[in-house]
């Protein structure tokens, strides 16, 4: 699941390395690059729900194989490029390819782990887009000044071609079977028929009758293990949100709705696409702001990056592990508690980076910087699970990558225009990247919304796991 993200890093991570060298062989301003990196974010959001919902109907890793193999030969086009115009339609293949890699990921590391577990293992994983994208940077700059832009993106395919091997031999999961956020000594969920994929539910309106005749005491039963999941986190579940039929034999847009009126899932959307558009435009002009800023060659900017996304990692791996901590320890809130605080760190430690022109000064703040940014991902993609029902973790993925891609997708475009057209003079990267740390800010305030709501939350979406496991089960 590291290794999935991990190439849509690197490839990112190519296109901010190659800036220099695309330029100059298509002719193109900061815009233009900015674009490369946005046409697979915004193609990449027409396609992501529709892979949402197929996540929570298909064999996920099958899946993953067959669109990693259309991404490795995207990327042979994307070097085959003879002009901008080529280059961008494999870009824009690109982006419909990788658009199931957020939802497939999210609903197997669910699956693959307790609840309890997830924000730390959720860590290694998404570790693997920051590490891929320091390796985006750092292999693909060596390989580019050395044999030429087009072997940056060639090289990728032989990595690609090893995820496809593995990914045909990786097990898929039986879906809702593993611990939800109770207490580790109460025990295993019950491993009932909840999700059986040839079942999609066998009712259509609420509070309908468990079919056979043990139905009362598994009632009784799977009551009981909400009830522990309510006291476990101190809220009672909200009514209005509890599920009595299985949602995949709904409409899909009747899906989508009900995963954007849960509150906590709303708000974390928000907060998480904000904090994208932030470390997207990072990415996507980080070497040519160092190369201006600090006076460093392509080169060694593109190893300069490397060392700052080792930070990341460090910080991805530190946040899931910091919030299961101190969920272990009471704090129910931990993981939405943990991103916000570090949300709030990031701006006081970037924007003096961006102004000095000292290396020396600049690179311990950008490592500290990147770390409590990376620690942000795991404790909110571990909480994205544990507000929704397992039978929708793909639709809400979906949905949450959509304007998360989106914000993605605006951000280098957006920032190469200001840099290009609004800020003049030698400092125009530096002001236009001081200005997008407001966002960042912006998704702190949002995401402290979610304090309140996230326990009730936990607590209907482990009612709604109660009452769909009682109506799959045979007598």
């Amino acid at each position: 699941m590291a290794s999935v993200l991990a190439l849509d890093g690197a490839d990112k991570g190519t296109v901010s390395a190659m800036a220099g060298p695309l330029g100059d062989a298509f002719g193109i301003g900061y815009a233009a690059i900015g674009l490369l990196v946005s046409v697979v974010a915004f193609v990449g959001a027409a396609f992501t729900v529709p892979f949402g919902l197929l996540t929570d109907r298909v064999s996920r890793t099958r899946l993953l194989a067959l669109t990693a193999t259309l991404w490795g030969l995207a990327m042979i086009m994307a070097g085959a490029a003879m002009s901008y115009l080529w280059l961008l339609v494999s870009r824009a293949v690109l982006g419909a390819v990788t658009a199931s890699s957020g939802p497939a990921v999210n609903s197997l590391v669910g699956d693959y782990f307790p609840a309890r577990q997830r924000a730390r293992m959720l860590g290694f994983v998404v570790g693997g887009e920051l590490l891929g994208t320091a390796l985006g940077f750092a292999v693909s700059g060596v390989v580019g000044s050395a044999l030429g832009w087009r072997y940056a993106f060639w090289w990728l395919t032989l990595p690609t071609a090893a995820l496809v091997w593995a990914l045909v031999r990786l097990p898929e999961p039986p879906r809702g079977r593993q611990k939800d956020l109770r207490s580790p000594e109460e025990g295993p969920s019950e491993p009932g028929g909840a999700d059986n994929d040839a079942r999609a539910g066998t009712g259509s309106g609420a509070g309908a009758e468990a079919d056979g005749q043990g139905g009362g005491s598994e009632q009784g039963e799977q009551g009981e293990q909400a009830g522990r999941t309510r006291a476990r986190v101190g809220a009672e579940p909200d009514a209005r949100f509890v599920l009595h039929t299985d949602p995949r034999s709904l409409p899909p847009w009747r899906a989508l709705v009900y995963v954007l009126r849960i509150p906590t899932n709303l708000v974390l959307i928000v907060a998480s696409a904000l904090g994208y558009f932030f470390f997207s435009g990072l990415r996507a002009f980080a070497t040519v702001f160092t190369t201006d800023q600090y006076g460093v060659s392509t080169s060694v900017a593109s190893s300069l990056v490397l060392v700052v996304g080792a930070g990341g990692v460090c910080g991805v791996l530190l946040g899931g592990r910091a919030a299961d901590r101190l969920l272990e320890r009471g704090r129910v809130e931990a993981r939405v508690l943990v991103p916000t605080v570090c949300l709030l760190a990031v701006p006081l430690l970037v924007a003096p980076a961006l102004h000095t022109t000292s290396l020396a000064v600049a690179l311990p703040l950008l490592l500290c910087g990147t770390a409590f940014l990376g620690a942000v991902n795991p404790p909110l993609d571990a909480a994205r699970l544990d507000i929704m029902p397992h039978m929708l973790w793909g639709t809400a993925e979906g949905a949450r990558t959509v304007l998360r891609t989106l914000s993605e997708a605006m951000a280098p475009t957006l920032l190469g225009y200001l840099a290009d057209h609004v800020f003049t003079g030698g400092h125009a990267l530096e002001y236009t990247l001081f200005l997008s740390l407001v966002p960042l800010l912006a998704a702190a305030l949002i995401g402290a919304l979610s304090l309140r709501t996230y326990p009730r939350d936990v607590a209907t979406a482990a009612a709604s796991t109660a009452n769909l496991r009682t109506r799959g089960r045979p007598a």
